[in-house]
């Protein structure tokens, strides 16, 4: 008697962690970060973590060089 092969089934799933815009390192899904488009061009989705904003710590658009708060 052959036994059948069942197809493997994965339960990992691939997820981008987005990147403070400010300082570099990543928001975790429990952090208080925020996403939002450049206020200058809106091309651009410039992410914030919760400590960035509370330090009000600058950013700046990759695509227009627009700075903010």
């Amino acid at each position: 008697m052959v036994a059948a092969t069942e197809p493997k089934i994965s339960i990992e799933e691939k997820t981008v962690v987005p990147i403070c815009s400010s300082c570099n390192r990543p928001i975790t899904p429990w952090e208080r970060g925020v996403a939002f488009r450049c206020p200058n061009c809106g091309e651009v989705i410039i992410w914030r973590c919760s400590k960035c904003r509370k330090m009000s710590v600058e950013y700046k658009c990759p695509k227009c060089g627009f700075v903010g708060p």
